[in-house]
């Protein structure tokens, strides 16, 4: 786990025992820190083995206290714990900003910082692998793979690469990462934030934390992240899906949203100082996220690919535009019934398969446009799908849905 010394003597509240605040807990008193936990699980607090209080935070006095960590999924616009903070004049932070702390304690380092709407999780893990497979030290974290303070430090030289999620951001406070990444912002998460503007402020602060010899690496494919490049007054490098003309070579970075997240990927890297050779290597063996247009198998002719890590519209329609031929499931708990982002490439789905709460709401969308089935449960909605696609027809996108 990562230890230092910027939180020996300091007294911290957890609120939240998962995988990253069980993390955060084991650094903290590790560091020196006199640490209150709470998880309303008695199962999540019988999970913490180190020596400390168990309180709920929205039940002791705060004043005085260093911070109070909470996990991502806490609801600041609407959760108790923000006006008690604010009352103790304490703030609410994450894992992030504590790593943030921590690193002047740590071997030399850099940090590579993405956000985005959609694709940061295969920009992060794309930038992770091609450090890697060059010999880099590197580490993946964040809103991806093992919590950051749960793992060992780098040697002097490794890079540690974070996907960041808005609301890891915001509670972060001090991340002054070398290099910061916007992938493209879209509505989403407006249950969250004041309106859509609210929402894009929140990813622009990853980039007013940075001091000003450091990093933006912004596409700019869509006018909130061009506003938000335009605003950017230390080292930018703009950079846009159309620079990349040539994805063949790349088997696990296919379709126009693809060549955006290679194109980040790629600027980072040069920015990082790693030649062409080793930039390249790492693009054409990336393996490729789980649950992200991710080849499942073929059988009888038909690619199963299983994209079920897109949750809206925008990060499900480039799944449609790279595949022709698409058998197409989708469903569950629909966060809209817009689905402008995808009808451009319906011209690429044979048919569309249905599940879910919402189901038969998306199948009423979809009608007057593709042919449609609703199915209720994803066995029936695969088994149906395989049986229509054809040999040579392609694709049964299986898994793909709108949550």
């Amino acid at each position: 786990m990562i230890v230092s010394d910027a939180f020996r003597g300091k007294r911290y509240a957890v609120l939240g025992l998962a995988r990253s605040g069980l993390a955060t807990v084991s650094t903290l008193v590790a560091s020196g820190a006199d640490v209150v936990a709470w998880d309303n699980r008695e199962d999540a607090r019988k999970a913490v083995s180190e020596e400390i209080t168990f309180a709920d935070p929205l039940e002791i006095e705060l004043t005085g206290f260093d911070g109070i960590v909470v996990s991502p999924g806490v609801p600041l616009n609407r959760h108790p714990i923000s006006d008690k903070a604010i009352n103790a004049h304490v703030p609410i932070i994450g894992d992030i900003e504590l790593f943030a702390q921590a690193r002047s304690s740590l071997p030399p380092h850099k940090v590579v910082a993405i956000t985005g709407t959609n694709g940061k999780s295969t920009t992060t893990a794309l930038i992770h692998h091609i450090i890697q497979s060059a010999g880099v030290p590197a580490m993946l974290g964040g809103n991806i793979g093992l919590p950051i303070l749960g793992q060992e430090a780098l040697p002097e030289g490794g890079v540690y690469v974070l996907e960041l999620s808005s609301f890891q951001i915001d509670l972060t406070h001090s991340l002054d990462a070398d290099i910061a990444v916007l992938t493209n912002i879209t509505p989403d998460h407006l249950d969250r934030y004041i309106d859509f503007a609210d929402y894009a402020s929140s990813k622009q602060r990853l980039f007013t934390m940075q001091h000003a010899n450091k990093v933006a690496v912004i596409a700019c494919d869509d006018d909130p992240s061009r506003m938000v490049a335009s605003r950017i007054s230390h080292r930018l490098m703009r950079v846009d899906a159309s620079d990349i003309t040539d994805q063949s070579r790349w088997p696990s970075l296919q379709g126009p949203h693809n060549a955006q997240n290679a194109a980040c990927a790629i600027a980072v890297c040069k920015a990082l100082g790693l030649d062409d050779a080793k930039i390249e290597r790492g693009l054409a063996s990336y393996p490729g996220l789980a649950h992200r247009m991710e080849r499942i198998g073929e059988a009888d002719g038909v690619l199963y690919v299983n994209d079920s890590k897109a949750t809206n519209p925008t990060s499900t329609a480039p799944a449609l535009a790279a595949f022709p031929n698409t058998h197409w499931i989708l469903g569950g708990q629909a966060k809209t019934d817009d689905l402008d982002a995808c009808l451009p490439f319906l011209a690429n789905v044979r048919a569309a398969y249905t599940i879910g709460q919402d189901g038969p709401m998306l199948a009423k969308v979809l009608a007057p446009h593709i042919a449609v089935t609703e199915c209720e449960t994803m066995d029936v909605a695969v088994t149906t799908a395989a049986q229509a696609a054809m040999p040579g027809d392609g694709f049964a996108i299986t898994g793909l849905r709108i949550l």
